[in-house]
């Protein structure tokens, strides 16, 4: 064989093992980048890929940054936490601690009413048992019960949903409806945590003095079902907007502030997302995304 035609075989076969390599590399690097975009969807940011090239380094640097952000997120939620906690254990010991203090003062002097004693043990009973009350909220939100999951049919659910409620909304002179814009519509999901979200959702608008919910459905180009509750009840204050899903957190003067926060745990659990989508003087709007 000529030495010409030798070389253009080389050329030929480097050529070739070269596109070979390359297919296969950017086939990997596919793979990879799907592993890690479905990692981050999971919240698991536990892996980490070889520092053997370039495209490795720039996805760990992706890796990094995601981390980043959730552990900033995370400390957040956690300093807001532990300042709700502080706020609200602080105003149920304090009066305890004051009045047991009065209370020992008075035994010691003369002309004490036993009047003033009782009333003093009832508010001290009272303040405890708001405490136990806390206390017994606190361990619902950490008891979150795992999702017993089955396919639901969006239609059924939603008549449920209305119906356990069309007498309070009907007593609140309001009305609730459900209007999907595709039919069919599924989720896989925990019945009764959803059913329970959905009731609260209302329940929060009626409250707001809402007189139209109106409850939507549809399905994105993802394939994620995506459900919006609306009322045209009386806004969050857009100071409330970012806290409302922090545990305890309630701009009620009767509330628990664990019904938003128990909420997005639910929805969490589900690999889905509940969110504040706005809240104006038009409509306040919230949104359910299963994925």
């Amino acid at each position: 064989m000529p030495l010409y035609q030798v070389i253009l075989l080389v050329i030929i076969v480097a050529i070739v093992a070269a596109l070979i390599y390359e297919v296969s590399t950017r086939r990997k690097d596919i793979k990879k980048v799907a592993y890690m975009m479905d990692a981050l969807e999971d919240g698991e940011l536990n892996f980490r890929f070889q520092d053997k090239n370039k495209f490795n380094r720039t996805l760990n640097r992706i890796r990094t940054i995601f981390e980043k952000q959730r552990q900033a997120h995370e400390q957040d939620s956690w300093t807001k936490l532990i300042r709700v906690l502080t706020h609200e254990i602080m105003n149920t010991v304090s009066p305890i601690a004051s009045l047991s203090d009065a209370l020992s003062k008075s035994m010691d002097e003369d002309g004490n009413s036993e009047l003033d004693v009782r009333a003093g043990l009832e508010t001290i009973s009272d303040s405890s048992k708001n405490l136990i009350k806390f206390v017994e909220t606190y361990r619902q939100l950490s008891g979150v019960a795992k999702p017993v999951r089955r396919a639901i049919d969006l239609q059924e659910l939603m008549d449920k949903v209305i119906s356990l409620n069309s007498e309070y909304v009907a007593s609140c002179g309001a009305l609730c409806s459900y209007r999907p814009e595709e039919q069919d519509l599924m989720i896989y999901a925990d019945e009764g945590q959803i059913s329970q979200i959905l009731i609260n959702l209302i329940k929060n608008a009626l409250q707001a003095g809402a007189k139209h919910i109106d409850i939507s459905a549809l399905m994105d180009k993802e394939d994620d079902v995506i459900i919006q509750v609306a009322n045209d009840g009386a806004p969050i204050p857009v100071s409330a907007q970012e806290q409302i899903f922090v545990p305890f957190y309630t701009t009620k003067k009767d509330g628990s502030g664990i019904g938003l926060a128990l909420a997005r745990q639910d929805m969490r659990q589900h690999n889905a997302s509940i969110d504040l989508l706005r809240s104006n003087e038009n409509q306040t709007v919230f949104q359910l995304v299963f994925r």
